[in-house]
C-alpha cells in the first residue's frame, strides 16, 4: 500500500507537470489573441518559473510538515492541494491567472516526492532501494505520457485546452485512499520518539555534519532540472511551432515519446545506479544527456521520424536523474530529517530550474522565437554536473543512516 500511495502520488505529479507544456502555446495565445512565439515563450517561462518556486516552497514546507507529523496525512492533504489548484486553472483568463495558480498547485507536487520517497525508503528492505527508486522515477513519467496520450485522442486548441486544466482535479480521489489504507513509517515513529532535535529537522539538515551534502544534493538536482524545464519542457512548443500549429498531433506524439523514453530513462538510472554505483552513474547521465540534447536542438529543422526517435533518447536520458535522485537524495540524510533533506534538495534545485526557465525564456525572445537555440545553450548546464559529481559521496553499498 505504501508503494502504491507513492507510485500513483508521483504518476499524478507527472500528470500535472506534463499538462501546462501540451496547453501553454494554445492557452496563451488565446489569452493574449497572439500569435507571436516571442511572446508565448516569455509567458512559458514565467509560469514555469511560478511552478518550480512553488514546488520549491511546498518541497521545504511539506517536508518539513512530514518529519513532524507524519509522512502519510502529509502526503494526502500535498495532493489534495496539486489537484484542486490544477483544475481551478480551468476558470483562468489571464496569464497571470495561470501563473498564480500553477504556483499553488506546485506547493502540493512538490511536497508529495519527498513524502513519497521516505516513506517508501523506510517501510521496504535496503537491498529494494534500487528498483524502489526506478518505480517511483518511472512513475511520474507514467503520468506524462497518460497526460500526452490524453492530448492525442483530444485535440488541445485554443478552444479546448481548459477541459484539459479540469481533467487535473481527478488525484482528489487518492487522498482518500491514503488516509484510510496507507500505514505510518514505523522508522520514522521510532525516530521521533529517540531522537533530541527530531522536532527541529531543517536544523539537523543544515548542521555542520550535514551542510556539505545539503549543498551538493541542491546542485545535483537543480542540474537535472535545469535541463529539464529550461530545455527539454521546451519539445512541445517547438514541435508545435515546427508544424505550424495545423499538427495538434504532432506535439502530443512528441510529449508520448518524451515520456515513453523517460519511463525507461528512469527505471534505468536507478538500476545502473545500484549495479555500478552513484557518481559514475550521474557522470554518464550528464555526457549523454547533453550530447543527445545538443544532437536534437541543432540538428532538426523540421518535425520527421528520427526526430521522434531522437526525443524518445532525449526523454530517457534526461529523465534518468529522476531514478537516480530518490536512490540517492535518502542516503545522504537521517531519518529524522529524511523527508526535509530531501525537500531541501529536491525542491532548492527546482528553485534554479526556474532561473533557468526564465533565461530560456528570455534566450527564445532574443533569438527571435527560437526555442532549438535556447534549448542548447541551456543544456550546456550538464558539463557542470560532469564536473561536480566527484564532489559527493559514494553510497552504494552502505545503509539508510539512522
Amino acid at each position: 500500500m505504501v508503494l502504491a500511495a507513492a507510485f500513483l502520488g508521483w504518476m499524478f505529479d507527472g500528470l500535472e507537470m506534463g499538462i501546462f507544456p501540451l496547453v501553454a502555446r494554445p492557452a496563451l495565445q488565446d489569452m493574449m489573441r497572439v500569435q507571436d512565439d516571442r511572446f508565448v515563450g516569455l509567458w512559458m517561462g514565467y509560469v514555469t518559473a511560478l511552478f518550480l518556486v512553488g514546488a520549491a516552497i511546498g518541497g521545504l514546507i511539506f517536508g518539513w510538515l512530514g518529519d513532524r507529523f507524519g509522512r502519510v496525512r502529509t502526503m494526502a492533504l500535498s495532493v489534495l492541494t496539486y489537484s484542486v489548484f490544477t483544475g481551478l486553472c480551468f476558470f483562468a483568463t489571464h496569464p497571470w491567472h495561470l501563473g498564480a495558480l500553477r504556483f499553488l498547485s506546485a506547493l502540493g507536487m512538490g511536497g508529495e516526492w519527498s513524502l513519497g520517497v521516505a516513506l517508501v525508503m523506510e517501510c521496504w528492505p535496503e537491498k529494494k532501494r534500487p528498483a524502489l527508486a526506478a518505480s517511483i522515477g518511472a512513475a511520474s513519467n507514467v503520468g506524462f505520457a497518460l497526460i500526452a496520450v490524453l492530448g492525442l485522442v483530444f485535440k488541445v486548441t485554443i478552444h479546448s485546452w481548459r477541459w484539459v486544466m479540469l481533467a487535473g482535479m481527478a488525484p482528489a480521489i487518492l487522498t482518500l485512499l491514503i488516509t484510510i489504507f496507507v500505514p505510518e513509517s514505523q522508522r520514522w515513529l521510532h525516530s521521533v520518539r529517540e531522537a533530541p532535535d527530531a522536532k527541529r529537522p531543517l536544523r539537523v539538515v543544515f548542521s555542520p555534519s550535514l551542510r556539505r551534502v545539503t549543498i551538493l544534493a541542491i546542485v545535483f538536482a537543480s542540474i537535472a532540472m535545469i535541463g529539464t524545464w529550461g530545455s527539454v519542457q521546451w519539445i512541445p512548443l517547438w514541435v508545435d511551432k515546427l508544424t505550424g500549429g495545423l499538427l495538434p498531433r504532432a506535439k502530443a506524439t512528441s510529449l508520448i515519446l518524451s515520456a515513453l523514453g523517460a519511463v525507461v530513462g528512469s527505471i534505468l538510472g536507478a538500476l545502473v545506479a545500484g549495479r555500478f554505483g552513484r557518481r559514475i552513474t550521474y557522470f554518464g547521465l550528464c555526457l549523454m544527456s547533453l550530447l543527445l540534447c545538443g544532437w536534437m536542438w541543432r540538428g532538426f529543422h523540421q518535425w520527421n521520424a528520427l526526430l521522434g526517435v531522437v526525443i524518445f533518447l532525449v526523454g530517457a536520458s534526461t529523465a534518468a536523474f529522476y531514478g537516480w535522485l530518490p536512490l540517492y537524495l535518502p542516503e545522504l540524510f537521517p531519518t529524522r530529517a529524511r523527508a526535509t533533506g530531501q525537500g531541501v534538495g529536491y525542491n532548492m534545485g527546482r528553485i534554479f530550474a526556474a532561473v533557468g526557465a526564465l533565461y530560456n525564456g528570455q534566450l527564445v525572445s532574443h533569438y527571435g522565437g527560437s526555442y532549438a537555440r535556447a534549448g542548447a545553450v541551456v543544456t550546456l548546464v550538464y558539463i557542470g554536473g560532469m564536473l561536480l559529481i566527484w564532489l559527493a559521496p559514494e553510497t552504494r553499498g552502505k545503509p539508510l543512516p539512522d
